[in-house]
């Protein structure tokens, strides 16, 4: 299960080579020239390894859950959002398994995806864990609250200053990897709420309050602060704890989880992420390490001075790695699969 943002297609796929003789598109992130033609490469490359003798044969699915909110439900069962975590993995991927050969069961599933795919990735293996069987998370959204980007929901009194006794400062929201800021937490929330009220801008603040949050008075998402001062509401805050934050619900049940997730958590980001992501994977990292019964044996990697997103990968930049999840993860976890299969599972007759 590859999650990610609204597919219009499976991502970096193509069946046909690439179509060079178009004009070239300059990306401004990469800066780089014709990156169009490096992603209709890369795309046909996978196209001819997913074809090929010796690749895995699998059932990749990236599938479109978009809502009112957002262009994607996190893929979880929200009050504001309704029960996606439930309608994916309980009824979508069993029936696309009935349909296509899949073995269907949870020791031959898991979940790969960068950014917001990537908390999906975690957000599903941790809510349905005997239903994957592994998850590959790149760059995630904030998994633990205490470093919401860069703002502590339940200690901090406002998101948008430092607390402080003599001056206000800022708190920053986007960087680049040689930590210059060109965006502050109260401007992108600005820019939110002039592109709409009530959580409705479509943008990254709004649907990480309209998945967490409970219902508000007037039916809308209640907010985690206050759009216009920052001042945070920390009985919200207690909800999306109680709820959606990740490395407190591994803490506080990992009795019980622990032995179900054993090898199973793999987590990646750059030490330099634009959006401070990598703030969060430190704290559940801390948590991970000190695991005991069991041992989490799993992975935390990080990539030096990488930016958003980087997913594992040391040995090619950013701009090519991101075309790869599928190549990456597949191999990965059909190499790491035969560790976690019950006794007696089929891991032959589909490597060939």
């Amino acid at each position: 299960m590859f999650h990610g943002h609204f597919p219009a297609d499976l991502s970096s796929w193509r069946t046909t080579p690439a179509d060079t003789p178009t004009p070239c598109v300059y990306s401004e992130r990469f800066s780089l020239d014709c990156y169009n033609h490096i992603q209709e490469k890369e795309a046909y490359r996978f196209y001819q390894l997913w074809t090929g003798p010796g690749f895995p044969r699998v059932i990749a699915i990236e599938i479109q859950h978009a809502n009112p909110y957002y262009d994607d439900s996190y893929a979880v069962n929200s009050a504001n959002l309704g029960p996606y975590g439930d309608a994916i993995t309980r009824e979508l991927i069993p029936y696309i398994e009935q349909q296509y050969r899949g073995i269907g069961q949870g020791w031959a599933r898991f979940l790969y995806g960068g950014s917001t795919g990537g908390w999906e990735a975690l957000a599903a293996q941790v809510f349905y864990p005997d239903d994957y069987n592994g998850c590959y998370a790149a760059c995630p959204d904030p998994i633990d609250f205490r470093a919401y980007c860069l703002v502590n929901i339940y200690d901090d009194k406002n998101a948008y200053y430092y607390d402080s006794e003599f001056k206000r400062i800022e708190r920053p929201a986007h960087r680049n990897y040689l930590g210059q800021i060109q965006a502050t937490t109260r401007e992108t929330c600005y820019r939110e709420l002039a592109l709409g009220d009530k959580s409705r801008s479509g943008q990254q603040w709004d649907i990480w309050e309209a998945v967490y949050s409970p219902i508000g008075a007037d039916g809308y998402p209640k907010p985690i602060w206050n759009k216009l001062t920052g001042e945070i509401d920390k009985e919200v805050a207690a909800y999306w704890r109680e709820n959606y934050d990740l490395a407190y619900i591994l803490k506080r049940d990992w009795s019980s989880l622990g032995p179900k997730l054993r090898g199973k958590i793999h987590l990646y980001c750059g030490d330099m992420d634009n959006y401070y992501l990598n703030n969060a994977v430190y704290l559940l990292e801390d948590f991970l390490k000190e695991t005991t019964d069991p041992h989490y044996d799993g992975e935390v990697d990080y990539g030096d001075r990488a930016e958003h997103c980087w997913n594992g990968d040391h040995q090619n930049p950013i701009a090519i790695s991101r075309l790869r999840y599928h190549e990456m993860f597949i191999k990965k976890w059909t190499a790491e699969v035969r560790n976690r299969a019950p006794k007696g599972a089929d891991l032959k007759s589909w490597l060939y």
